[in-house]
């Protein structure tokens, strides 16, 4: 099991520092990597604002637009640790130029449809594309450490947090513009130049990657990508993720070849010598294992706030979707502050902690809403759940970077990010059951009380964790 703390990040000494880059992480280095890590939660968000128009132009309701959002979560949730490991075998900055690439592609092939389904490879491919992004630039960022000798500051972490937080926050606004006065083609395009520029910039600024290590023989050995084990991985998640996104009517069938494909992929992860998932390093790594459970649940609350009370907002208070923007700034502004805030202490505990706290807190207000609220405690609500988002997002980085074997850094922040995927389309399944045919008082309360009881276990499984007591 990896050490916690700074040891198991970065292996100092490992290589000598350059002349001059005592420093390191500067701005040319870290700009590329929020560039591109902005663009998969933007395209989370933004799409949502066009859905209505892509609904009319190709003649389509509501459950067929639902699909352009799922498409990218369950791309997404598959190709953050495929990517990943790809990133540590291949090297980060092939693996992140790759994924601009595959961006690119998909801005043209949404822009230019001609039907409906060309709309969902293209977000098929975009999810593929951004979800290169976060895991190699956690690999860039592990090999910047041994070249300078010491771990990557926190700062540098709540970075990525914040990028991709802003981002999030302000894609509904940015679809709206780009609906407006460009059309929802627009809504695809625009990927186009901020992919190229995040490219041009990664071409010239991210180093090479690090020369692959020689055997005794001075060999370079093959590519340990195990496609197989890769394979059984994604048929099992996408089963999974079919199943998370039927709640309301269970596939129960689906069950079977989920067993099946896991007992097979464990398998056959125990046997091979150099597995796509390392079940052992995970068995023997409580700290890492607890920290995509954190991720998962915390985020599993979040997006039953994000979705569940900006619909009941809408549907129940009979809000505008601009009023309910408005009304949700608070939980936006909160959480790109506090994730800048919870780069500011080295300590993982009391960040993670005050976020299990404010969950819990606002889940309970949750609890007491009516169609009479006063609007202040609507606002409170909304940044109770935002401020946990920045404080989550940086933490939880942190502690993948801590614990997580340096060599395997990229496929373990890829699982981070699928953990919280899964979080979030099990949050729409939750909300699903809840409202039903719409949203209501009743549902929204039952979906807070449900809420309380994930923010109690939440905060067992936080204050308990012995590992966060190492300073990151």
């Amino acid at each position: 099991m990896p050490a916690a703390g700074p040891a198991a990040g970065v292996h100092v000494g490992s290589a000598a520092p350059r002349p001059g880059s005592a420093q390191g992480f500067g701005v040319r280095l870290t700009a590329p990597l929020l560039m591109g890590s902005l663009l998969n939660p933007l395209n989370t968000t933004m799409i949502s604002t066009a859905l209505v128009a892509i609904g009319h132009s190709f003649g389509i309701g509501a459950a067929d637009t639902a699909w352009l959002i799922s498409v990218l979560y369950l791309a997404s949730a598959v190709a953050q640790p495929v990517l990943g490991k790809l990133a540590d075998v291949l090297g980060p900055r092939r693996v992140f130029l790759a994924g601009l690439v595959v961006v690119m592609a998909s801005g043209l092939v949404g822009a230019l449809a001609s039907g409906f389904g060309m709309l969902i490879v293209s977000r098929l491919l975009l999810g593929i594309g951004t979800s290169a992004a976060y895991p190699a630039a956690m690999a860039v960022l592990r090999d910047e450490s041994r070249r300078v000798g010491r771990v990557t500051p926190r700062p540098v972490l709540a970075r990525l947090s914040f990028a991709a937080l802003g981002s999030a926050a302000v894609g509904p606004a940015l679809g709206g513009l780009l609906v407006t006065f460009v059309g929802w083609r627009g809504i695809f395009a625009v990927n186009v130049p901020v992919a190229l520029l995040a490219f041009g910039a990664a071409l010239v600024w991210v180093p090479a990657d690090p020369p692959r290590a020689r055997d005794g023989q001075g060999n370079t050995p093959k590519l340990a990508l195990d496609p197989l084990g890769i394979g059984l991985f994604s048929a099992a998640l996408t089963v999974l993720v079919f199943f998370l996104l039927r709640l309301t009517d269970p596939l129960w069938w689906l069950a079977a070849p989920f067993a099946v494909l896991t007992a097979v992929l464990a398998w056959w992860q125990l046997r091979t010598p150099r597995p796509f998932i390392d079940l052992r390093m995970l068995a023997g790594n409580g700290a890492l294992l607890r920290t995509y459970a954190r991720q998962g649940l915390s985020y599993l609350l979040i997006y039953c706030v994000m979705y569940g009370f900006t619909q009941w907002l809408e549907e129940a208070r009979g809000y505008s979707s601009g009023h309910t923007g408005l009304l949700m700034l608070p939980m936006s502004l909160t959480a790109l502050a506090c994730s800048l805030l919870g780069a500011r202490t080295k300590s993982l505990r009391a960040p993670l902690t005050l976020a299990c706290g404010l969950l819990m807190a606002g889940a309970g207000i949750l609890l007491t809403l009516s169609g009479s609220t006063p609007l202040a405690v609507l606002l409170l609500a909304g940044a109770c759940f935002g401020a946990p988002q920045g404080l989550i997002g940086t933490s939880n980085q942190a502690a993948v970077q801590a614990h997580a074997p340096p060599e395997a850094i990229g496929s373990a922040a890829g699982l981070q990010r699928t953990a919280q995927y899964l979080g979030a389309i099990t949050a729409s399944g939750l909300i699903a059951l809840a409202y039903a045919d719409a949203a209501s008082d009743a549902g929204l309360h039952l979906m807070a009380a449900v809420s309380v009881v994930l923010g109690v276990l939440l905060t067992v499984l936080t204050v308990t964790d012995r590992a966060l007591r190492a300073r990151a």
